[in-house]
């Protein structure tokens, strides 16, 4: 196994995943929260934290599934953050007895169609490179970090997503991504798991949209959370705890 991963605690397994953009440790304020109760397993996706770059088109379901076989795990929680919330999906749909819940925290979704007006920040924020200081400064002013940059995780998301972008421009020489097909927008009602889908309130409307689409997955519940902007996981780690846990513990007595 070539990624990187860590373990933490004792009990039913959870693995979490990344969003695209930092790496694992984004979940450090969640991490010791989750582990008082469960045994959580971080990870780096490839080209992101220590794990190696993408030499060719990278099949990140694979590498999930490479990563499981090798810890032996059989039956476990997905917890994905944005498109690591998109890869938790499209992995759950695949193997779907592997999976007995799913949280999804802002996920993105493989099909859905985006606005404009985000289509047109991300190719702005494209369009900058590869000078990666005016990359990171106008990506992290988007809407959807006015929280995270306001508060003390400011420098440590600056760091995250400098450092991605550094490995981006000297070491990636792929920089495809292979999805299933169909997308998973055409194929949400086939998620036979649980799930929860979380959101902040500060946050592109696309993801309204696609908490909508959501509705179609059969066994689904939904938590917002007020204030909070995609970087969840970061400034509200202890709000998301107690959200999951609820979720968790409510699903394992049935």
């Amino acid at each position: 196994m070539d990624l990187y991963y860590d373990i933490q605690g004792n009990g039913p397994d959870i693995v979490l995943i990344h969003s695209p953009g930092v790496d694992s440790r984004e979940w450090k304020e969640l991490v010791p929260l989750l582990a008082k109760s469960n045994r959580v397993v971080t990870y780096d996706s490839r080209g992101m934290g220590q794990s190696p770059a993408p030499q060719e088109p990278t099949d990140l379901v694979r590498d999930l599934l490479g990563l499981l076989n090798h810890l032996q795990l059989n039956k476990i929680t997905l917890i994905g953050h944005s498109m690591g919330g998109e890869l938790a999906l499209n992995f759950t749909i695949a193997h779907p007895e592997m999976v007995e819940q799913l949280i999804v925290i802002a996920p993105s979704l493989s099909g859905y169609p985006y606005s404009e007006a985000f289509l047109e920040w991300m190719g702005a924020v494209n369009a900058l490179a590869p000078d990666i200081g005016r990359m990171v400064e106008f990506s992290l002013e988007g809407p959807n970090y006015a929280t995270v940059m306001a508060s003390e995780h400011r420098d440590f998301l600056i760091d995250l997503h400098t450092r991605y972008m550094i490995r981006v421009f000297t070491e990636w020489r792929s920089f495809e991504f292979i999805w299933p097909q169909p997308p998973a927008f055409e194929r949400l009602e086939q998620v036979a798991a649980p799930t929860l889908f979380i959101h902040g309130t500060i946050e592109w409307n696309d993801i309204l949209g696609v908490a909508k689409e959501f509705e179609r997955v059969p066994s689904v519940q939904f938590a917002k959370v007020e204030g909070a902007d995609h970087m969840i996981t970061m400034t509200h780690a202890s709000k998301l705890a107690s959200i999951m846990q609820r979720f968790l513990d409510s699903n394992r007595e049935e």
